[in-house]
Formats: C-alpha cells, structure tokens, sequence
C-alpha cells in the first residue's frame, strides 16, 4: 500500500492522526449500517418470498375455479356478466424510510359500487363467484407484493453501494494513513536521534576545548 504524499512534521502527523481516527469511526458506523441494512434486507425477502408463494396459490385457485366456471358457459354470456365491474382500484403513491433510504409506499383504495357482483347470481356459477370474490383481494396483495420488491431492489442497492464504502475505508484509505502515520513517526524519531547525536557531538568538542 503506497503512502501520501506529506511533509514529515510534526502538525502533519497531527492532522494525519485525526484523519485516521474520524475514518476508523466513519468504518465503523458505515460497517454497523452495512449489517442493519442486510438483516432489513433479510427480513424483507423472507417476507416477498411468503407472500409470493400465497399469491401464487391464491392466483392459481382463482384461475382453476374460473376456468371451471367458463367450462360451463358461453363466450357471449360470461362476457356480459363480466362487463359492467362493481369495484375501481386507486393507488396512491408516497415514501417511507428505511435506514434513511427513501422508498415507495403504495396505499390501494378500493370503490365499490351498490351490487357486490356485477352479475345477476342466476346467470353465473358459484364458482365464478369465488372467482371473483379472491381475485379482489390478490390485486391488493399484488400491490403490496410490487412495493416489497421495490424495496427489496432499492436496499440491495443501498447495500452495494456501502459496501463500496466500508471497503474504500477498509483496505485503501486507513491503510494508507496508518503506513504514512508509521512513515512520518519513523521519519521524526530518525531527525530526534540525529540531533541528539549532533548534540552530543558538539558537546564532546566543547568539552575538548576547554580541557586544553
């Protein structure tokens, strides 16, 4: 690991020594941030992964019991049925905060109108019913499972980015102000003993001098 690039002086270690200790601080607090954002991070691809699989399951009742339903009736009458809806969804859009991250935060508000069904029970199946009484609560479930994936994309973004930091911190910038730390130290000690030995020196003449 190369050194800086600094004078050898004494206020130079002084600045290098306060640069050291605000990184090792600055590494740490990164590092203690690093390891909240995966446990977040963990925590929230466990929970896309359970609410994935219910959504799967409940996306694959919905379509078995309205393929069932089809089975048993006409294009033209299955198309009418469904063409007036009952309900509209409205998603609105805000943020939260994840260990300062800034993420979406999507609220569904559903409209019904005064009929549950937008078909007479006399034309259509129960399980046409069923269908479309789980198909309701998926799409809210679909929406809630693109904001955790969001999320999900965001801190894992968030996390590579910090590690980038940590890393930076780690192996290049505390590396290289310890070994100029240890550089100037040396540096210092050697011009100390040096002057020490001119002294001694300059004593030893003195004391010659006066003993002729």
């Amino acid at each position: 690991m190369s050194r800086l690039n600094v004078n050898p002086t004494r206020m130079e270690l002084k600045k290098l020594k306060a640069r050291l200790k605000t990184a090792t601080r600055g590494h740490k607090l990164l590092k203690d941030k690093s390891d909240e954002m995966i446990r977040r991070f963990s925590a929230l691809i466990k929970l896309n992964k359970t609410m994935r699989d219910e959504i799967e399951q409940s996306l694959s009742e919905v379509l078995k019991e309205f393929s069932y339903a089809k089975g048993q009736l006409s294009k033209g009458a299955l198309e009418n049925a469904f063409m007036m809806p009952t309900a509209t969804l409205q998603i609105e859009r805000g943020v939260t905060s994840i260990m300062n991250i800034e993420v979406p935060k999507l609220t569904v508000k559903e409209s019904r109108g005064k009929e549950a069904y937008p078909y007479a029970f006399a034309q259509i199946t129960s399980e046409a019913d069923y269908s479309v009484k789980r198909i309701a609560e998926v799409i809210a479930k679909l929406v809630e499972l693109a904001q955790i994936e969001k999320q999900v994309a965001m801190l894992a973004d968030e996390i590579e980015r910090n590690k980038r930091r940590v890393n930076a911190l780690e192996y290049v910038m505390i590396p290289q102000l310890e070994e100029t730390i240890h550089y100037i130290t040396a540096k210092l000690d050697e011009n100390e003993r040096a002057s020490i030995t001119r002294l001694m020196k300059v004593k030893s003449m003195i004391a010659q001098r006066q003993g002729e």
